[in-house]
């Protein structure tokens, strides 16, 4: 039962599409999990032309890559991010800058043709980001009211009910990445995101242990408690370097600089236990790809996605179909 490895192409779309399918088929990748920016996936003309759905689905096909699903974290994170500074305005037209309504609007209708783009793409999972409007409310100072949380959650689920409406009706699910600045950022927020939403199928979780990592939250504990909800995994790695001096928080140090908490790793280079995920998706009956979100400031990006994807290869494997012990019984 190996699961295919495929390679989430955001961090790579400054390349070509077809440059990029192949290099990572050289690689020995299977399959790719297109990033819906660059020239990977425009989600309006695949929405609303099929021909440009056949001619994206022809490059991969040319390097015998398999398409499970795709991912729309930038769109997705203006639906509920208060958007209320300039950091967010590359993940929408020019035209939105600065003015964080037009922003949400825009990312509405984006999500809603995302779902339809990946109906005509042939796929039945969408990744992505759903933002937040409470996560400047993470510390409680000044004092934060269950209030203010509360409406918080629900102005998730107005938000999003209407996007996951054109999700049902494309037959497609929409997979959040558990992530800080999302409405979900661990178990109990998780919880907390799908009561919200009433629980409605199409709404699960893309795994990514990374994100849970760092919060010292146990990745498989998530699993384990959304074990019907895991809809894609990301394989992606982290290191906590804690030395007394940086914490969890991080210091307002950017990723890469040795002085922070904690890094994004390469995978086999952080502190995630990989073996115990794989365990526990055979356990839960995932049979979806592994998809390698490839991510190390410190390390040349070609080598680290070449080795990730033989890693990932070596360290997948099937359950077993017979008790170990079972050529005991002899009676």
């Amino acid at each position: 039962m190996a699961r295919a490895v495929t390679i989430f192409t955001g961090q790579w779309a400054d390349l070509p599409l077809e440059k990029l399918a192949e290099i990572m088929a050289g690689f020995g990748y299977d399959g790719l999990e297109l990033a819906c920016w660059g020239d990977h996936l425009d989600v309006w003309k695949a929405a609303e032309d099929k021909s440009y759905c056949k001619k994206q689905r022809a490059i991969l096909e040319k390097h015998k890559l398999q398409l499970f699903a795709i991912s729309n974290h930038l769109a997705g994170q203006l639906v509920c991010d208060l958007n209320n500074d300039s950091r967010s305005d590359a993940f929408a037209p020019a035209d939105c800058a600065g003015n964080p309504e037009k922003k949400r609007a825009w990312a509405v209708e984006t999500m809603k043709k995302t779902a339809k783009a990946a109906q005509n793409m042939g796929v039945k999972v969408v990744n992505g980001f759903t933002g937040s409007s409470i996560w400047h409310l993470l510390y409680s100072f000044p004092p934060v009211t269950e209030q203010m949380i509360e409406d918080g959650f629900k102005y998730f689920a107005k938000m999003w009910n209407p996007i996951l409406d054109e999700f049902d009706k494309c037959g497609v699910k929409f997979a959040l990445e558990v992530h800080p600045t999302e409405i979900a950022f661990d178990i109990y927020t998780a919880k907390r995101a799908l009561e919200a939403i009433g629980h409605r199928e199409t709404f699960g979780f893309n795994f990514d242990p990374s994100h849970l990592h760092w919060q010292m939250v146990n990745p498989v504990c998530f699993l384990k408690e959304f074990s019907d909800r895991i809809y894609h995994v990301h394989m992606k790695d982290a290191a906590l370097q804690l030395d007394g001096r940086s914490g969890i928080l991080s210091s307002h140090l950017n990723f890469g600089d040795p002085r922070r908490g904690w890094d994004f790793r390469s995978l086999g280079h952080g502190g995630i236990n990989f073996e115990e995920i794989i365990r526990t998706l055979n356990q839960i009956g995932y049979q979806g790809p592994l998809s390698v979100e490839w991510e190390d400031s410190g390390m040349d990006r070609m080598h680290g996605a070449k080795e990730a994807c033989a890693f990932v290869k070596k360290i997948d494997f099937a359950p077993s179909k017979v008790a170990f012990d079972a050529a005991f019984d002899r009676t």
